[in-house]
This record gives C-alpha cells, structure tokens and sequence, in this order.
C-alpha cells in the first residue's frame, strides 16, 4: 500500500478520504477528475495492480504517466 501511495502521490494524485480497509485518491485533469480506490493491505494482489494503474492512467510497470 505505502509503495502505491508514493508513486500515485508522484502523479499528482491526493487522499481524499480513508474509510476503513480502503484509501480513495482523486486528481483534476484539465477535462475530468480522476478517482482511484486502494485497498489499504500490505500486499496487493496483481491484478489490483492493474486496475488501479488503468483507472489512473499510469502505466503498468513502474506507474509511469501513459
């Protein structure tokens, strides 16, 4: 979760609210909002992984901006 954190933190993405076992970010785009939620676990499963780098827009390997 913490490694998650810093690198959608590095894409400009901020907490908007914790509610039990999740953390939900958002960032504003010129057109839209993006929000993201993450399981607040320790180890993320893969496919998790994916889905919240495609719901940021972030590459896959490393979370890099598409």
């Amino acid at each position: 979760m913490s490694e998650v954190k810093r690198r959608l933190e590095a894409a400009g993405f901020g907490v908007v609210t914790e509610n039990g076992s999740q953390v939900k970010f958002a960032r504003d785009l010129p057109t839209a909002k993006l929000t993201v939620v993450v399981p607040r676990h320790r180890k993320i499963p893969p496919g998790t992984l994916r889905r919240i780098s495609r719901q940021a827009l972030l590459t896959e390997d490393g979370f890099g901006l598409l």
